[in-house]
């Protein structure tokens, strides 16, 4: 089919969609229900130690929240889900969770990724703020080899795309409201936002903030290359003291990535442990998802962990690499 012959089609269904009103969240017992076709996703934190529970039970494990509740839909297949992925007790619901990971599979392949706990609290922020009606998925992840045939295509798609590690999603909204969307995920402060006008569509990832329009995107530099945006993110943005800190690396376009055994925290220099393979005294980090975990962290309010990289650095990576802010008590 042309494309623009898709694009007409789609956008007839997007708005189609866009009318349908959210409804609530269904009981547990239907919210748990498996999607038949999905595996067991990996929700890492759905159980706490009681201390640490306790500990955190007065405030969500993120800065950026929404009310437990997610509606989406997705544009090219109509598939809806509503769940209550956050249960009361401040634990995550597996089952939920897996029915949004299958919801975001990638168009082309049908691929599934692991959808971080970070960018469902941030979608279900966004659906809140929007008004509440389902959040329309035109796209979320994107297998590695499906982004590289879009590129191949002349879609204007960036090469290390976050779409590529489930860490993005493009939501397709009215256009008179993308404007005040776009700023209010800006005033955050804690992602990436691109707004495109003309497409009708906000993008969304939990990646560095920063912020762009279609014409400013420069997704034909290739701004990654070289692991010159290598980030890291935590797990979670709040923690109870003597509770491990797991990180993860991402946008490492050419792998490895050594990392240090010791990083600093609020000042304080912290150890970094894993079961991943060691080269001199570092870790090698070779892919998406591989875990590091900060140990022996102190008391801080809103610092981030600041990683160091080792020699031999592969081109453009970077000698330090930052996670988000996060905090201790």
């Amino acid at each position: 089919m042309p494309d623009h012959r898709r694009r007409a089609r789609l956008r007839a269904r997007v708005t189609r969609l866009r009318v349908v009103p959210a409804r609530p969240a269904p009981a547990r017992a239907h919210a748990d229900r498996p999607h038949p076709h999905h595996r067991r996703p990996r929700v890492r934190g759905a159980r706490l130690h009681p201390v640490v529970l306790a500990a955190l039970l007065l405030a969500s494990r993120f800065f950026v929240t929404g009310d437990g509740t997610l509606s989406l839909v997705n544009a090219h297949t109509d598939e809806r889900a509503t769940v209550r992925y956050r249960r009361g007790d401040a634990t995550y619901d597996t089952q939920a969770i897996g029915r949004i990971r299958h919801l975001f599979r990638s168009q082309g392949d049908a691929r599934e990724t692991d959808v971080p706990l970070r960018l469902v609290e941030v979608l279900a922020w966004l659906q809140h703020t929007a008004g509440g009606k389902p959040l329309v998925v035109l796209s979320g992840y994107r297998s590695p080899d499906y982004n590289q045939d879009l590129k191949a295509q002349g879609r204007a798609v960036a090469g290390g795309s976050l779409h590529t590690e489930g860490l993005a999603a493009d939501l397709a909204f009215p256009r008179t409201d993308l404007p005040r969307l776009w700023h209010r995920v800006r005033d955050l402060d804690c992602c990436g936002a691109g707004y495109y006008a003309k497409e009708g569509f906000l993008h969304v990832d939990v990646g560095r903030p920063r912020f762009w329009e279609a014409t400013t995107s420069r997704v034909d530099e290739n701004l990654s290359a070289g692991n010159a945006r290598v980030f890291a993110r935590t797990e979670f943005d709040r923690y109870a003291a003597g509770e491990g800190v797991v990180v993860t690396l991402h946008a490492a376009t050419v792998p490895p990535v050594l990392v240090r055994r010791e990083a600093r925290l609020g000042g304080e220099s912290v150890r970094v442990e894993s079961e991943l393979p060691e080269r001199e005294g570092c870790y090698e980090v070779r892919g998406p998802g591989a875990r590091l975990k900060v140990v022996g962290v102190p008391a801080v309010r809103r610092a981030p962990v600041v990683l160091s990289t080792c020699e031999p650095r592969v081109e453009r990576t970077p000698e330090t690499v930052e996670t988000n802010p996060i905090e201790v008590r």
